[in-house]
Formats: C-alpha cells, sequence, structure tokens
C-alpha cells in the first residue's frame, strides 16, 4: 500500500531541491486538489494532467525563488497508522507565515489559513515551507 501523501511530498521536495523544472506524477483526483491547494500558496507554478483514460499523469512545474527552490522542507502529520484531525480554533501559522499547513476538510483540500477564513477544521495532512 502505497502513502500517497508521502510520495507526493517526497517527490515534490527531492524534485525542486534537485534543480529539477518539472517532475511527472501518477494522477489522482486526491493528487490533484492537494496540488491545487500548493499552487495556490505558491509552492508548485502550475501542474498539468496528461494522457488519457487508463494512463494519466500529473506534469507538476515547480516554483523557484531568485534561484533558490520554493519547498525547502516538508513533515508529514497524518499518516495511515495516525490520523490527525484539528478542530478550526487550533489551526496555527506554520514557520511565522512562511509556511503553510495542508488541510482537508469538508469542502474540500485547502491551507490553513483559508480553512480558518473558511471556519472548518479537518485532518492535518502536512506542513510544507
Amino acid at each position: 500500500m502505497v502513502d500517497v501523501i508521502a510520495e507526493l511530498t517526497n517527490n515534490l521536495k527531492v524534485s525542486n531541491l534537485a534543480g529539477k523544472d518539472m517532475v511527472t506524477l501518477p494522477y489522482s483526483k486526491y493528487r490533484e486538489s492537494i496540488l491545487e491547494a500548493l499552487k495556490r500558496a505558491g509552492f508548485i507554478k502550475s501542474f498539468e494532467l496528461k494522457g488519457k483514460k487508463v494512463i494519466k499523469t500529473i506534469e507538476v512545474e515547480l516554483a523557484y525563488e531568485d534561484g533558490k527552490s520554493a519547498i525547502q522542507g516538508v513533515e508529514l502529520i497524518s499518516k495511515y497508522s495516525r490520523r490527525m484531525y484539528s478542530p478550526k480554533d487550533a489551526i496555527k501559522s506554520v514557520r511565522s507565515g512562511y509556511g503553510a499547513l495542508i488541510v482537508t476538510t469538508s469542502k474540500g483540500v485547502m491551507t490553513g489559513s483559508e480553512a480558518r477564513k473558511s471556519n472548518v477544521g479537518g485532518e492535518v495532512l502536512f506542513k510544507i515551507w
């Protein structure tokens, strides 16, 4: 059984630190929604769906700021063995606002600041900075 979140975050972090412009990942709606939240937070430039029907992939364009990678680190919070949930009041900022907390809520996958504005809590997936 593959941990989708761990695979996604590790591929993004390693590719970004290696200086690659693009990374290709297997497609799933869950990955697509996480990537949409990362795009809104500014950690990736864009992503594009490739392929048809059975064999689909996601091609992600990585973001860089002044030659430095936008993703410096990732910390998984929820795992298969331990799910971590947070009410709306307990969602805090990451690295004094320089990072983002990715949360899956009843309204979809969003960053911690978006969840606070939407007044919802949910499962805390990972921190990224």
